[in-house]
């Protein structure tokens, strides 16, 4: 395996010993199978992260630990390593730990394995859980700041929160639905990967609150438990279409957005509005061809900047700049995509 780095630096990378990197190496056997996975890993992370490194400059080692569907994990990953450049003078080294569905235990796993090895912080989307809170508070104990993202544990011991004010985004979502609907009669689907997680707990919030003062004649249908996975998310929704025929509208809190449209399209039924979250590749390809309404945005590469400043700062290596504002929430549609998303082109 060619590479130009050093065992320790793979080591330091993977969270693994130096004799384990070398075995790997060198081919010599008696190394479970994830564990060379692990190496390989590392090592192309060194690779992306390699015009990072400096001599000069602070070193921070942070791990990202999320379970998200894979293609909002990937998001995640391609934004913060594009924002690294503007992290220096200090150098953010990174370890990705991804889920796309787990037991709690799991990641309460993961979590005590960093606080063992030790890493200069935490960012962190997972479940509001007390266990899972519980192993926040011993990763704090052991002098390991945790930014939450996305989607809060506001009960734990983590220095921060970084992102949307949620209730907003679903307030937001019913003020939309409800100018884009018009009279027109209907009920809305709502769908939710999972309940535990308390970002789409307040954006359903939001959204029922909202709702319920603007648009009281509306039933709210409920999809969730679904992990925001396109499989599961078709079956639900097809089951929740068939047994109300008045839908005809989405605001979807946990993705799985193909799979909702595809479901709509076997059963021949038509989805009037159709509002979304986030910016990721389907996303963005269902908003270009006018499948989705409009998409609630933020800007995924500020959170990470912000989030990586949070951890500086609880290593007092920048000022405190007093209370973070919440992210701003940013209504796309299709001809008004961010930089460096191009535009879909005029009609006419």
């Amino acid at each position: 395996m060619g590479h130009p780095y050093p065992i320790r630096e793979i080591a330091r990378q993977a969270g693994l010993s130096t004799a384990t990197v070398d075995r790997v190496l060198h081919g010599r056997g008696g190394v479970r199978e994830s564990t060379v996975r692990e190496v390989h890993q590392a090592i192309k992370d060194l690779d992306r992260q390699r015009s990072q490194i400096r001599i000069g400059g602070r070193t921070f080692m942070i791990d990202i630990v999320m379970q998200a569907p894979e293609r909002f994990s990937r998001a995640v990953r391609d934004a913060l390593e594009a924002e690294l450049p503007s992290l220096h003078p200090a150098v953010v080294r990174s370890r990705f730990h991804f889920r796309e569905t787990c037991p709690s235990a799991e990641l309460i796993g993961t979590l005590d394995k960093i606080a063992k090895r030790g890493t200069q912080g935490v960012i962190l989307k997972a479940p509001d859980v007390p266990e899972i809170a519980a192993a926040v508070g011993r990763l704090v104990a052991a002098g390991v700041p945790v930014v939450t993202l996305v989607t809060d544990l506001p009960h734990s011991a983590r220095v921060a929160y970084v992102g949307i004010d949620n209730r907003a985004a679903g307030a937001t979502a019913a003020y939309l639905l409800g100018q884009w609907l018009g009279d027109r009669p209907g009920n809305v689907l709502t769908t939710i990967s999972r309940g535990s997680f308390r970002g789409e707990e307040e954006r359903e919030m939001g959204f029922r609150s909202a709702m319920r003062l603007t648009q009281p004649k509306r039933s709210l249908v409920e999809v969730t438990d679904s992990d925001g996975l396109d499989a599961t998310q078709r079956e639900l929704a097809l089951e929740a279409l068939k047994r109300d025929e008045d839908i005809v509208a989405v605001y979807s809190m946990g993705g799985g957005n193909l799979a909702t449209l595809d479901a709509f399209g076997a059963l021949g039924r038509e989805c009037a509005v159709f509002i979304a979250h986030d910016l990721d590749q389907d996303n963005t390809r269902l908003l270009r061809e006018r499948r989705l309404s409009a998409v609630l945005h933020h800007d995924l590469r500020q959170d990470l900047r912000r989030a990586c400043q949070t951890i500086m700062r609880a290593h007092q290596a920048l000022p405190d700049d007093g209370p973070a504002l919440p992210s701003a929430i940013q209504v796309v549609t299709p001809y008004n995509m961010p930089p460096g998303v191009p535009p879909a082109p005029l009609e006419g």
